[in-house]
């Protein structure tokens, strides 16, 4: 991409598959955006804004990640947030990792009865958590709702699926997964982390957005259909929105069209995957627990530090990649998170891994402790 003029190799798009700039895709949102605009179809799916096309991709989502139904949403974030809040009340209980995106957070301030936090993937403290939580909903007549991530977007990490599906076994409980940054990416056939992991049918209710492997707007949450039927007419942000464009949701049917039938996108990349993390590696460089295609590399460093070494690697090796630092992270902790994708190629990691041990190497030394930027020579 191009940073204010200048060529970058970007490590920081969610465009897993490649599909942003697809010829196929860009002529399929090129075409729909002819015939119909953007505007189309006026209103809310409840009223004017229901079409076959929106029908037509829920029911295929719903079958490709093995759900028998599907409700499409605007957006991820907003979608999420409205889908928590419309599937709890005052009386039940909701149990969440404490990694858990913004937008889950967001979505759980809005619940009016008790909720209990659980350490990251601490299956032991999960537990403590849900025999809190039936206490109350023994007394309250509600239920309780676990919500944790497929595969968490900073750490890389996947959420403990199988683990909180055995619990099932010994507690009441329906489990909400928010897969983002799985669907499209994990999986033999790229249906998502329960599929990765061998539990999907242990998952009631799955969401995920367009905005990642599918690179788009919008989202989904799919469940069995008495539990789609009551989202439908229950969730307020659909119900009192305009609801997708038809671009937008003819563009994600081939979208998901390309996810489905050509394997080759999500082979290619795990192979930039698999050779970025193991050369990160190789290199002395600590990536964390990483299970996914989200790849953090964790450095020893303050704010000022982060923002001068990432600069570095900006302008003086043309990487750019997002840098998190202090309050996202511990003080003295930055974190260069990449994401690799389909489009990438082993020269690019090639070019990276050796623009990484120059500046881990400048770090190491204290370059990034003054005011100027460290350049080559």
């Amino acid at each position: 991409m191009k940073f204010r003029g200048k060529e970058v190799l970007t490590w920081s798009l969610n465009n897993y598959l490649g599909l942003g700039n697809h010829p196929e895709v860009r002529e399929a949102d090129t075409q729909a955006t002819a015939e119909w605009g953007m505007a189309y179809p006026m209103g809310a799916r409840m009223m004017t804004g229901n079409t076959n096309y929106h029908e037509e991709l829920e029911q295929k989502l719903a079958k490709f990640i093995n759900k028998e139904d599907c409700v499409l949403l605007n957006f991820g974030y907003q979608g999420i947030m409205s889908a928590i809040d419309c599937l709890v009340d005052r009386k039940d209980v909701i149990v969440y990792d404490s990694l858990s995106h913004a937008c889950i957070i967001d979505g759980v301030r809005l619940h009016m009865g008790k909720r209990f936090v659980f350490p990251h993937n601490d299956i032991e403290n999960l537990e403590k958590q849900l025999q809190r939580a039936h206490k109350i909903v023994e007394q309250t007549g509600g239920a309780i709702l676990v919500i944790t991530e497929g595969v968490f977007g900073m750490s890389g990490t996947t959420g403990k699926l199988q683990e909180i599906v055995a619990l099932k076994d010994k507690y009441s409980f329906r489990l909400l997964v928010d897969d983002a940054h799985g669907f499209g990416t994990m999986g033999d056939t790229g249906a998502g982390t329960g599929e990765h992991l061998g539990c999907q049918e242990g998952i009631d209710v799955y969401f995920s957005t367009f905005a990642k492997s599918m690179a788009s707007i919008g989202a989904f949450i799919a469940s069995e259909a008495q539990v789609c039927d009551f989202i439908r007419y229950n969730i307020r942000s659909q119900i009192f929105a305009k609801s997708l464009p038809m671009p937008i949701t003819i563009g994600a049917l081939k979208r998901l069209e390309l996810l489905q039938t050509r394997p080759e996108l999500r082979e290619n990349l795990w192979k930039i995957v698999n050779a970025l993390q193991n050369g990160l590696k190789e290199r002395g460089f600590n990536i964390g627990e990483t299970s996914s295609p989200v790849t953090p590399v964790h450095m020893a460093g303050g704010k000022g530090e982060a923002t001068r070494l990432s600069m570095d690697m900006r302008e003086n090796f043309g990487i750019f990649c997002s840098v998190v630092a202090y309050p996202v992270v511990p003080k003295d902790v930055i974190i260069l998170r990449l994401i690799p994708t389909a489009v990438h190629t082993l020269q690019d990691v090639e070019e990276t891994l050796e623009a990484f041990e120059v500046v881990g190497k400048r770090l190491k030394e204290g370059a990034y402790k003054g005011e100027n930027i460290a350049v080559l020579k």
